[in-house]
């Protein structure tokens, strides 16, 4: 798990599209193919990607929750047939819940809401106005209140970090989860 990377490796950078809040679909070729007639679409996988913004709302965890269910039920995700597809799908709602709340509580609250996803990986990218550098506990001391948004991220997550863009006020936290089996 890291928080020096803006990017975690492969990451092609942010998305063109999307801020809509409607699907963005991005086609990339990935491997490479032998000239079977098919197998080049086959082998391609499209990056999906979903845009909410949180300007001038309210009760802005609920809403993440259910746009992101909307988003796995779109991307078939949702309904899960087996209890490890069920349980990965909950580990991404639990972890767009702490990254929204920790910008509510320590960040001014959240801008925007990204979830990109591709064959492989689910992506949760939070915008915020905080200049503060989110964490986990150290150390970690389970059954105490509070403080452990970011233990939890990092537990569920392949990775997670932070994205500053010079010259602008906040700061982007991202998250990575493997799409289910």
């Amino acid at each position: 798990m890291s928080t020096t990377r803006p990017y975690s490796p492969g990451d092609r950078g942010p998305e063109p599209s999307g801020a809509s809040g409607k699907p963005a679909q991005e086609p990339s070729a990935e491997g490479a193919s032998s000239g079977v007639p098919g197998e080049a679409a086959a082998s391609a996988r499209v990056r999906q990607v979903r845009t909410l913004s949180f300007e001038d709302q309210s009760g802005v965890v609920p809403l993440a929750r259910d746009f992101t269910r909307q988003a796995l039920y779109a991307w078939g995700w949702l309904p899960a047939a087996t209890a490890d597809q069920r349980a990965a799908a909950e580990d991404v709602l639990l972890v767009v819940s702490e990254l929204v709340t920790n910008a509510c509580l320590h960040a001014e609250g959240p801008q925007e809401l990204r979830i990109a996803c591709d064959n492989k990986v689910l992506r949760i990218e939070v915008a915020d106005h905080g200049a503060g550098q989110p964490a986990p506990r150290t150390p970690h001391r389970a059954g105490r209140p509070g403080g452990h948004g970011m233990f939890i991220v990092q537990r569920l997550c392949l990775d997670w970090g932070v994205v500053r863009t010079p010259g602008t006020a906040g700061k982007t936290v991202w998250a990575e989860l493997g799409a289910p089996a």
